[in-house]
């Protein structure tokens, strides 16, 4: 489902529609859906920007895109966390992955979305600057990350992936929503 306000996307949600034929066992036909599903998304990474780069990780984690709305403060929580959003009824805990980098927060604007992705069973929605799109790299165009100047946000990258003559560095989504720094703050 794609929404339109005002010329901009405001929510774009994933969904999988199912149909039953008389001739097949239920089960089959969700098997063989999830094994169409994985090809599809094979090779297809959502893009976005944070701070003038373009990031990226595997499509098939995402379930939708929204919009930044309001965000409930939960104390006791790292900086990177600003709290959790309503979302239909369930309860999304929300990371800001500028500040996960260790940058700068900014002000949300018309063009800061939530990318909700789901990753063990858990929703996470993560705030970006930007989102970009969906772009296919073939995993013979993807590189590992250089060992030169590793830093603090460099723990997240997977690795380098090149698309229509432009590099999108490719965060490992496990690292980014789990991996936990000496430093991470609470507050």
């Amino acid at each position: 489902m794609i929404t339109i306000e005002d010329g901009k996307v405001k929510e774009l949600q994933f969904s999988r529609d199912y149909q039953i034929h008389d001739e097949y066992d239920e089960e089959d036909l969700f098997e063989d859906d999830e094994e169409d599903d994985e090809d599809t998304l094979q090779d297809r990474f959502i893009t976005f920007t944070i701070q003038d780069e373009n990031y990226g990780f595997e499509l098939f984690h995402v379930t939708e895109i929204i919009s930044v709305q309001k965000i409930t403060h939960v104390p006791e929580m790292p900086d990177f966390v600003k709290g959790v959003i309503n979302l239909r009824g369930r309860v999304v805990p929300v990371i800001d992955v500028r500040i996960r980098f260790g940058l700068s927060p900014i002000a949300y604007n018309d063009k800061t979305c939530i990318i909700v992705v789901c990753v063990n069973e858990t929703d996470i929605g993560l705030v970006v600057d930007t989102v970009n799109e969906v772009i296919v790299i073939p995993e013979e165009n993807i590189s590992q990350s250089p060992e030169v100047n590793r830093g603090k946000t460099s723990r997240f990258i997977k690795g380098m992936g090149y698309h229509s003559k432009k590099v999108t560095i490719l965060l490992d989504i496990y690292k980014l929503l789990y991996d936990k720094l000496k430093n991470d703050s609470h507050g």
